[in-house]
């Protein structure tokens, strides 16, 4: 199978990564971005274009979601196979005549970081069985976890990593603008970091809540509202509000 990785952003380098560390041969990565195809190129040993598609039986479009449909439409083959790896867009955001469908790794990626891909989820869609075993005999050489997943259902995949990812990182830069502020070495914080993710390996994230807000200690969240303002004060009360409805404490 002729493959091809069009996009140069962190997905399309870590797909690609994944693909070449597990022996699955990538045709070409193609891209706007000479500067960073060139990089991944280089490091990955994949022949790279900024100008020509080459032919393809699969196409996987790694690009922003804004893009996918423009990006999509430069793929003039009919007879082949493309996947976006949107979490929140259908299949049919695609506008060409050829087979649609998706390829969803549930992760957050950074060129920088390094990654076990046999522990990434893969969500795959498509639009007969044909296309949907050829997505999950490819997503399973990477990685242990392979699932099928409607549309509808990968809206709520993603809504559930917004939680559990992004705002939670949210969180974390603005402790670090509050420790920052008093001169106290953010890394002080990452062994509490730690054990509160490795906890919910073991316990129900419900279950492992703690802090003045599950205890309503009236007293100490009154004084943590005095020691803030503006945004980080709406936060605080938000979800301490949030933590309160959910153990239906007065």
């Amino acid at each position: 199978m002729q493959i091809v990785i069009i996009g140069s952003g962190n997905v399309a380098y870590h797909l690609a990564k994944a693909f070449v560390l597990n022996h699955i041969p990538l045709a070409q990565i193609f891209g706007r971005n000479e500067k960073e195809l060139s990089k991944i190129s280089e490091e990955l040993k994949i022949p790279f274009s900024t100008e020509k598609l080459q032919p393809a039986n699969l196409y996987i479009i790694c690009v922003s979601d804004n893009s996918v449909e423009e990006v999509s439409g430069i793929i003039t083959s009919k007879d082949c196979l493309v996947a976006h790896t949107s979490g929140s867009l259908p299949k049919e955001i695609l506008v060409g005549e050829y087979r649609k469908s998706s390829l969803y790794p549930l992760q957050t990626f950074s060129k920088s970081k390094v990654l076990d891909y046999s522990k990434i989820p893969f969500f795959i869609e498509a639009e007969n069985e044909e296309d949907q075993q050829i997505l999950f005999d490819l997503a399973s050489k990477i990685s242990e976890n392979v699932m099928e997943s409607t549309h509808e259902k990968r809206k709520y995949i993603h809504l559930t990593a917004v939680f559990a990812c992004n705002f939670v990182n949210h969180l974390f830069a603005r402790a670090k603008e509050i420790s920052d502020s008093q001169e106290i070495p953010f890394d002080y914080f990452l062994p509490l970091i730690d054990e509160t993710v490795q906890k919910i390996h073991e316990i129900d994230p419900k279950e492992a809540q703690t802090g003045p807000a599950v205890r309503n200690d009236k007293r100490i969240l009154e004084l943590h509202e005095q020691l803030l303002k503006d945004e980080s004060l709406e936060i605080y009360k938000t979800l301490n509000l949030s933590i309160k409805k959910m153990y239906q404490l007065p």
